[in-house]
């Protein structure tokens, strides 16, 4: 009973947290903000939150996260590169040169090109 104790004072704790955040935001808000929205600090927006992006965005934030999970798989390998051996070193290479397939792949689609 003590545990579920805990957790009800960490949630009570947790919900006053939040609502108290909230009544103060509502007490230092500039007048005219509620009608913008919270886009831009206040600011109306020039165009909708739903228009288009260029189709190139999509391979850059593909490439992003690509690149995002190899760094997220490489930490933990470094830790324990030296415990299981020349196996590992090759399952990377292998991993990294899949992802060099997608760059290459994004550079021939002239999803790096700027201009």
């Amino acid at each position: 009973m003590e545990t579920w104790a805990a957790v009800l004072v960490v949630l009570v704790l947790l919900s006053g947290g939040v609502c108290g955040v909230h009544v103060l935001a509502l007490l230092v808000r500039l007048p005219g903000t509620v009608e913008a929205g919270p886009f831009l600090s206040g600011n109306r927006p020039r165009e909708h939150a739903l228009s288009r992006f260029h189709a190139r965005w999509y391979a850059v934030s593909l490439l992003f996260l690509a690149f995002d999970m190899e760094m997220i798989f490489m930490y933990p390998w470094a830790v324990v590169l030296a415990e299981t051996g020349a196996g590992a070193l090759v399952e990377m290479f292998a991993f990294l040169a899949l992802l060099m397939a997608g760059v290459v792949y994004a550079w021939r689609e002239g999803a790096l090109r700027w201009a």
